[in-house]
């Protein structure tokens, strides 16, 4: 029997996957062939999307775009022997895109089906987790501290000092909780795992658990991310079935469940401390530190907090040694980070890489220039509220330390693409805006600050140019990052700097002085 796959990923069935499935089924029925059709989630090559793979004795191939109106013809040319079409696109494994990348957390991801506990250990799952439960919870902490893991979400934090100090606090209950609220533009990387992988993230979170003593664990999804959800409750139940969760996971005599829980589209909520509030029932507001969530989180109980990239690379951490996980990357940033390409790219999608690599690598070895095929100009780097990077800056490796260097951050690996016909200062004004909608309302620098950011900018784009302008632009950036009680204004300012930093002439003002153009003509 042939095996057919095709994706179930949020970004094929935006493109018709289900009905692709569903006319591959009629016409091999049709034509009298036995096929099995597998659901798999995506190779994160999106711009290929959908991506119909066969299995042949020479690997799977694949064919690319395909249309429900292509499976007729699919058949005629017998695509279930791999055979050419207009939509062939060789050895899916061969493909440069995907075979240059060094894929660690994203290494199951379109090749298994996504919700089959079989194939899941059939590919290395549960060896984190049963190398964790024959640890002592000491001994896997140091472990995660000597791997280099730091928070994926965008804080870099030690993920295993985090861990310690909740195995540390005593507690009659503490609780693990997954930051899956991605809603930084351009980011995609915790949809993929929750959708095409959600047993490496099941794992993860439980290891979490057994190290740090903590039972119940939460997954906090975005509302926006409703196939995420409907595939982590039917894989949370098979793994509840299977011994993986429950009163005694694998037969260790531990304990730890796990629930999903939906958010309500507040992007605050990104923020762990919001998200706490509102996953106790309450309004998404942050709270003031100290008190670390590590030692006062959900309901007041320690709390293991990290997104799901850094909840998901656990597993192989604990499956392979820190040792090899820490053998990629540079500097202090270590491991892999999954890079999403999206905005104006030819190739968007995602590409897990050791740190290191370049934005000029990204953008033309992965996502091969502009959609438009006019010269990029700026690439933003880590949400809505990172920086604008210039060329000048493409070559910088990245790191969380060399971006820091330049004012910028890797934050969550989104990288948004910006051609030649962009303004910088529409963007930027634009960021302001987006801050004064999201905030949650509690401190001033970032409630007041953003408001009066739209219309200082609003100013200087509309020929109010005077130095004072530009200099009170500056100052209500500083006192943003300087006292905002979160990120949410702490960062705001970024973009904004940035964009007058390096493209200035898109404010009207000379790009070597900041002076209103004319002035310095």
């Amino acid at each position: 029997m042939m095996r057919v796959y095709v994706p179930r990923d949020s970004s094929a069935l935006a493109l018709g996957a289900d009905a692709i499935a569903a006319a591959i089924v009629r016409e091999a029925a049709a034509r009298g062939v036995a096929v099995e059709l597998v659901r798999n989630g995506s190779r994160g090559l999106l711009y290929l999307e959908p991506l119909v793979e066969v299995d042949t004795p020479l690997g799977r191939v694949g064919y690319a775009n395909v249309e429900e109106s292509d499976v007729g013809s699919l058949f005629d040319t017998g695509f279930l022997e791999g055979r050419e079409h207009a939509r062939h696109v060789g050895i899916v494994d061969e493909i440069p895109y995907l075979k240059r990348q060094q894929r660690l957390t994203f290494a199951r991801i379109g090749i298994t089906d996504p919700l089959s506990p079989e194939d899941y250990v059939a590919h290395g799952g549960l060896d984190g987790l049963r190398h964790a439960i024959a640890m002592t919870p000491a001994d896997a902490c140091e472990a995660l501290i000597e791997s280099g893991l730091r928070g994926r979400g965008g804080a870099a934090f030690p993920a295993g000092i985090k861990w310690r100090t909740v195995l540390g606090a005593h507690a009659d209950q503490k609780y693990v909780v997954c930051n899956a609220d991605e809603g930084d533009s351009g980011t995609f990387s915790d949809r993929l795992v929750m959708e095409s992988d959600p047993f490496v993230l099941i794992e993860g979170m439980t290891i979490a658990g057994v190290v740090t003593g903590a039972t119940i664990g939460y997954i906090y999804v975005r509302s926006e991310y409703p196939h995420s959800i409907a595939a982590l409750e039917a894989a949370i139940e098979k793994a509840r079935a299977a011994g993986w969760l429950g009163e005694n996971v694998l037969g260790s005599g531990r304990r730890f469940d796990l629930y999903v829980a939906k958010g309500a589209g507040s992007y605050v909520c990104g923020e762990e401390t919001a998200l706490l509030e509102s996953l106790e029932g309450k309004r998404g507001v942050v709270r003031a530190k100290p008190p670390l969530p590590a030692l006062a989180g959900l309901f007041g109980k320690p709390t293991v907090i990290n997104n799901v990239i850094t909840l998901a690379t656990v597993p192989i951490i604990f499956a392979r040694g820190a040792a090899a996980y820490r053998d990629y990357g540079m500097g202090r940033s270590r491991g892999t980070l999954p890079f999403q390409l999206a905005g104006n790219v030819r190739q968007g999608g995602l590409v897990e890489l050791a740190f290191g690599v370049t934005l000029r690598e990204l953008l033309y070895d992965y996502g091969d220039g502009t959609a438009s095929g006019r010269p990029a100009r700026a690439v933003q780097v880590g949400g809505p509220l990172g920086t604008y990077l210039p060329e000048s800056q493409w070559d910088i490796p990245v790191d969380y330390e060399a971006y820091a260097a330049v004012g910028a951050v890797v934050g969550h690996g989104g990288l948004v693409v910006h051609d030649d016909t962009s303004n910088l200062a529409e963007l930027a004004q634009y960021a302001m805006h987006f801050c004064a909608i999201e905030s949650c309302g509690k401190c001033t620098p970032c409630r007041i600050g953003s408001t009066r950011g739209v219309e200082v900018i609003a100013r200087i784009r509309n020929g109010d140019r005077s130095p004072k302008q530009v200099e009170l632009l500056r100052d209500l950036c500083d006192t943003m990052v300087s006292g905002s009680l979160c990120a949410m204004g702490g960062m705001t300012p970024y973009p904004v700097l940035s964009a007058l930093e390096h493209f200035p002439e898109d404010f009207g003002l000379d790009t070597a002085s900041q002076r209103p153009a004319a002035a310095a003509a």
